[in-house]
């Protein structure tokens, strides 16, 4: 039982990071969030893939909950995008986690 609310603790820190960074980077950038990795120099190619890799699981439950034609949620995007985006967040989760206790440990 500990393992399994240390699982949800570090995903629920993964995608409060993710959101949080998606939102930061949109209010400073004027632009969407999207996962790219292209950009005029190098610097901005790095940083895009950088946002991409932070904000991931937070695009990727946007991403499943579009609409498509006709106004319709597709159920198979939808679960299939909040399965990636869970367990993307662990990853980020961890990272951010692991790197606090790294520094301050």
């Amino acid at each position: 039982m500990r393992e399994l609310l240390l699982v949800g603790f570090l995903m629920a820190i993964g995608l409060a990071i993710a959101a949080t960074g998606t939102y930061l980077f949109q209010w400073l950038s004027k632009q969407d969030a999207a996962l790219r990795y292209d950009g005029k120099t190098i610097w901005h190619c790095f940083g895009n893939l950088m946002v991409s890799f932070l904000c991931g699981p937070y695009i990727m439950l946007q991403m499943g909950w579009r609409q498509e034609q006709g106004g319709t949620l597709s159920m198979t995007n939808a679960l299939v995008a909040a399965f990636v985006a869970f367990g993307w967040s662990f990853i980020t989760g961890l990272l951010v986690v692991g790197g606090y206790y790294a520094i301050l440990g």
